[in-house]
């Protein structure tokens, strides 16, 4: 009973350790016997980005919506190259709204847009729902909000952040952000301020206390300045092989129709802003990030509990109604197959493109994307995160 109980304690120090390389203090032996038994008792847990955003929806944050809008593959981009020791991390994002009359009054002007998902066109979708009109703006009361609303989780290797953008002072609101930080410290969760104007002007309206009570960056930036997308010789042929991706889709169940109308509609989003923002999507496509196993059954057979035998005939795609098991498993592994080689085309060709892209563009940009990637890395960083 004793050995367990040694074994299992160590077991459990080594899992509850908060970096993703960090030093253990116990011999190597201890280690490769811990090893063994958390390899074969404690499914290994992969970490997570965490990320709520908290965007101002007042009459004078159309420009920030804009750039939220025009910038997220690129930013959803930079975190698949993320990695955790030798994991890489899942990716969930979460969306609220604020300080918009449309919004209930007794909720303090506020809304869950989202909780926490990792579907990245409905990520998108809820996006381009924003509008914007005048209104009072808690930044207390909704970072608060997001704290007690969302699922943080335990898990120590877990990057866990806010980033809050407006323009009005911080401490408006009946809820105090100091008191909302104090619960972000207790959630291990870090507040990143984004002041949409002149830094010295956040600093006095408490902005950059705000993200200073709780270790994160404060950041001023040009909301209104219009999002640059560098163009490469390689867009063209990253898009036509979009096209290809997206015959690989096999839709199935309830959802199916509809989501795979939602993906085509995200793509005509993306395009909306600009060619090279529909490549940065097409690229977020053929990532890890991008996975539908809820409606593709092409993703689904990646799923631990997936099973033929569990899907009905009025579930499927008209191409495979009144097929055999054996001949919609076939079907299926042929297109991922045609999905593998397609990614792999599009990250080759983005690899180029990635080159390409940072010798165009030099010049410091100061805008949301830059804003949120530059502190997302330097808090990684503090978690041994690195990128590849």
């Amino acid at each position: 009973m004793k050995t367990i109980l040694k074994t299992l304690t160590l077991a459990l120090s080594i899992v509850s350790l908060s970096a993703c390389n960090a030093k253990s203090k116990h011999s190597v032996q201890d280690l490769a016997v811990t090893t063994t038994v958390l390899n074969t008792s404690l499914k290994a847990i992969t970490p997570e980005i965490k990320v709520a955003l908290l965007l101002d929806t007042s009459n004078s944050m159309d420009g920030l919506i804009d750039q939220a809008k025009a910038q997220l593959w690129k930013i959803v981009n930079e975190l698949s190259y993320a990695k955790c020791d030798t994991q890489h991390p899942n990716l969930r994002i979460a969306l609220y709204e604020y300080g918009n009359d449309n919004l209930n009054a007794e909720e303090g002007y506020l809304r869950q847009v989202l909780p926490f998902s990792n579907d990245l066109d409905e990520i998108s979708k809820s996006l381009f729902s924003l509008t914007t009109n005048g209104g009072n703006e808690y930044c207390g009361k909704v970072i608060n909000s997001a704290l007690n609303q969302l699922e943080w989780g335990n898990e120590a290797k877990d990057l866990k952040l806010i980033f809050i953008a407006g323009n009005e002072p911080y401490s408006q609101g009946q809820v105090s952000y100091k008191e909302a930080s104090k619960l972000a410290h207790e959630k291990d969760v870090t507040v990143n301020t984004i002041f949409c104007g002149d830094y010295d002007l956040g600093v006095s309206t408490q902005w950059k206390d705000g993200a200073d009570l709780t270790h994160g960056n404060y950041i001023a930036i040009n909301h209104n300045q219009a999002t640059v997308h560098v163009a490469s010789p390689y867009d063209d042929k990253i898009l036509e092989l979009n096209e290809q991706l997206n015959t690989t889709y096999v839709a199935f169940g309830r959802r199916g129709k509809a989501k795979i109308e939602m993906q085509a509609e995200q793509d005509s989003n993306a395009r909306s802003y600009n060619k090279a923002n529909a490549v940065s999507r097409t690229v977020s496509k053929s990532s890890r990030l991008y996975t539908n196993s809820s409606w593709d059954l092409v993703d689904a057979t990646e799923e631990a509990n997936f099973s033929y035998d569990d899907i009905k005939d009025s579930e499927l795609p008209k191409e495979l109604k009144g097929k055999s098991k054996s001949e919609i498993k076939i079907y299926v592994e042929d297109k991922a197959k045609q999905r593998k080689k397609i990614q792999e085309q599009i990250a080759i060709l983005n690899l180029n493109r990635r080159k390409y892209i940072a010798k165009q563009n030099k010049a410091a940009n100061n805008d949301l994307e830059s804003a949120m990637i530059n502190a997302l890395k330097s808090q990684a960083e503090q978690k041994n995160y690195k990128w590849e």
